[in-house]
């Protein structure tokens, strides 16, 4: 090859000694630039305490070997290099360097044009993942393929060796950051958790076909819980998981799921299947769709579908509070189309309800359809122009329900006025609507309203213990007038009161939905004071009070909701801000001023000093109904160790809402958890869950995840190996 003088004359003067070559010098290509950008023809650069060639094309090197070329880096105390052959062989210290994998061991043989060869007794180590092991012997079949015989593989850092995969046989593929092992031990603190005849594993953590890590736990209504899911990669943009399930006390479960994304189409299906439940003496199942379509031009199309067997089915066979406490199923389907100024939605709607015969709750009416359109158009003058009308034909499987159509429309003019120092918001319109009941009658009703909003803006520097603040008041005033109409005889199809709040006060309408609009002359007063650090711009405190006051009589009320007797509300506090830098408070007070009581009380406090440090602390009072307290948090309990904790208890009832204990464990390169929770999944029932994982860096998790559990009912909980990295 014609590069071979030039090499054996590079060989030979790295082996001249720099005073006798008068000043002529090898520089080493520590970055190794020119060599890497040269690739496999690049020369290669040796340095040892003696470089010889005792036959053509073959050098020879000893004693602190060191060979550079093409971005690999060989160390031994002996190297053979025949350039006929283009193989390098070495022994003592071998040390071999790579983009992808640092290695090294007792003899090496490499071919460097094909980068294929062996090496005895390696310990190896991935040069951009934190995986690294030993073996008998390792194999290189080119740049990025690897294949280890009676090899160990773990993400510990060196000295640890708390976890490993012991294999028979393994390859690594960098190419695609897959490793794939056969005959394989998972051992774990010295013990064996899992053999597996074949097992593949991602070394970057990315997405990949095969067999997740089982979830094993155990629950009070189905005993041992065993899910072993099997992940299926399709393409980049879509993928699938089949997850058998076996609950010893019910059988087993089969479930999949489908996930896809595409630049108009996005959506994920899941079905999942018990035949015949042991328990239950029948097959159970459930269904849940969510697709959504969204086009350039401006339409917008999706359906979300959502359906179990029967109503005690997240009860039994769930242990998440969110599903166990699913009343409603949504089965929807709709359609919109927005230009500049305007949108029209299409909308068909039931419902799935899930009943609790100890506290039966409504069903709700279907919308079979719903067609809405909404305009705004600002004017060049400076008002605004708003029109939102909807057609809908209300439908109900009880035959007892009123049925019909509605139709609604309400425009209504607005004309802001913004300064630095306030606003002033005065606003008119007319709300119609329109009835065509199935009974044959037809109801009509036209509702003018005007209201106007206010505000105005001071501030003040202020200090407080030496430090210096900015404190605003800023007082605002609603009025709302709208006259009485007669609306007894109008059925309630979706309206509700709507919950009484500081927001709720600077509404127009008292309800939610459009069955029912109120009859007002009313204003509400209100005034907030914040304190803010002039610096950061942090809201340290924000004090608001807030009353609405009537000047009529209520007359327009929900069947069977008598007419409030009062002639001002019940009077709104509210505290809260981010007073220290590891406190933060939040309170909210209704009171009734006519007879001097507590409506509603909610106190919250959070303690966060540090990452990992985490203390919630509330107590919600609601007269004739409700009163609870709730204590959560994360807290390190000793080195490596954390506590985590939920107490939800209803002082009314005398029982526990929701308990949880937990205990986190992080090794550095594992970690485990355990906890236990007892939830009221109906009025007189509970059920107790227990979760154990081990999450093995870089490998998976083994176990039942409680990690879902853990964030849902720890607001700000973090697991361990996300607050800070251990050794």
């Amino acid at each position: 090859m014609a590069t071979k003088p030039f090499l054996a004359l590079l060989l030979c003067l790295a082996a001249i000694d720099p005073v006798a070559a008068d000043g002529l010098r090898l520089k080493k290509d520590v970055e190794l630039r020119g060599s890497a950008a040269a690739g496999r023809d690049a020369p290669i650069f040796i340095t040892a305490d003696v470089v010889e060639s005792n036959a053509p094309d073959v050098v020879e090197a000893s004693g602190r070997v060191e060979a550079r070329q093409a971005g690999r880096n060989f160390y031994a105390d002996w190297l053979r290099y025949d350039l006929t052959l283009d193989e390098l062989r070495a022994r003592g210290n071998v040390r071999l360097e790579q983009p992808t994998l640092v290695v090294s061991g007792d003899t090496l043989r490499l071919r460097l044009d094909t980068h294929s060869g062996e090496l005895t007794h390696p310990v190896y180590r991935l040069a951009d993942a934190p995986g690294r092991g030993q073996a008998d012997t390792i194999r290189f079949l080119d740049d990025d393929h690897y294949r280890l015989a009676e090899a160990t593989y773990t993400t510990c850092p060196v000295g640890n060796d708390d976890w490993y995969l012991k294999v028979g046989d393994m390859e690594i593929d960098k190419a695609r950051d897959v490793g794939t092992a056969r005959d394989a031990t998972l051992r774990f603190l010295g013990v064996p958790l899992l053999y597996t005849p074949w097992l593949d594993f991602s070394l970057n953590d990315e997405r990949k076909s095969g067999l997740l890590a089982p979830t094993i736990g155990t629950t009070q209504r189905s005993g041992l819980d065993v899910l072993v899911p099997y992940y299926l990669n399709l393409a980049p943009n879509y993928d699938a998981t089949l997850f058998p399930r076996y609950l010893s006390k019910r059988g087993v479960q089969f479930g999949g799921e489908f996930r896809y994304l595409t630049e108009s189409f996005r959506g994920e299906s899941r079905v999942e299947a018990l035949p015949g439940d042991n328990v239950a003496g029948r097959t159970r199942w459930g269904a849940f769709l969510k697709h959504a379509y969204h086009a350039s031009d401006g339409w917008n199309a999706g359906i979300n579908f959502e359906r179990v067997s029967d109503d005690d089915y997240f009860r039994d066979l769930s242990n998440q509070v969110k599903l166990t406490s699913i009343s409603h199923l949504n089965q929807e389907l709709w359609a919109d189309y927005t230009r500049d100024w305007w949108r029209l939605r299409f909308q068909a709607q039931r419902f799935q309800t899930l009943q609790d015969p100890s506290a039966p709750i409504d069903i709700p009416y279907n919308r079979v359809p719903s067609v809405r359109l909404d305009a705004v158009r600002p004017l060049a003058a400076g008002p605004r122009i708003e029109v939102g009308s909807e057609f809908t034909r209300f439908d109900s499987p009880d035959p007892a329900k009123t049925t019909g159509n509605r139709f609604w429309v309400y425009p209504t003019m607005t004309l802001p006025i913004t300064r630095s120092f306030g606003f002033l918001t005065p606003k008119i319109g007319v709300h119609s609507s329109v009835y065509a009941l199935d009974h044959g009658q037809t109801l009509t009703r036209n509702v003018p309203i005007a209201s106007v909003d206010a505000g105005v803006y001071f501030d003040r520097e202020f200090s407080f213990l030496g430090e210096h603040y900015e404190q605003t008041l800023e007082p605002r005033a609603y009025y709302v007038y709208a006259p009485f109409r007669e609306q007894s005889k109008f059925p309630v199809f979706d309206t509700a009161l709507m919950d009484f709040s500081y927001a709720q006060m600077f509404t127009e309408n008292q309800f939610i939905g459009q069955d029912r609009i109120n009859d007002a002359n009313q204003i509400t007063l209100a005034l907030t004071s914040r304190f803010v650090e002039p610096d950061s711009g942090a809201e340290r405190l924000r004090v608001t009070l807030g009353q609405r006051f009537f000047f009529n009589s209520q007359k327009v009320t929900l069947p069977g909701v008598a007419p409030r007797d009062s002639f001002a509300t019940d009077l709104l506090a509210a505290l809260g801000g981010q007073i220290t830098r590891d406190w933060k408070v939040d309170a909210a007070w209704q009171f009734d001023t006519d007879t001097g009581t507590t409506v509603r009380q909610n106190l919250g406090a959070v303690y966060r000093p540090a990452p990992g440090k985490l203390l919630n602390l509330s107590y919600r009072f609601t007269d004739q109904s409700a009163e609870q307290i709730d204590v959560s948090g994360q807290w390190p309990l000793a080195a490596r160790w954390y506590g985590m904790y939920r107490y939800n208890y209803s002082l009314r009832d005398n029982k526990l809402a929701e308990g949880l204990v937990g205990l986190e464990y992080n090794g550095g390169c594992w970690l485990l958890r355990g906890v236990f929770q007892r939830l009221a999944t109906k009025e007189n029932q509970s059920t107790d869950a227990l979760f154990f994982q081990l999450e093995l860096k870089g490998m998976g998790r083994l176990g039942a995840n409680p990690l879902d559990v853990l964030k849902q009912s720890i607001h700000g909980y973090r697991p361990s190996n996300e607050i800070s990295d251990l050794p």
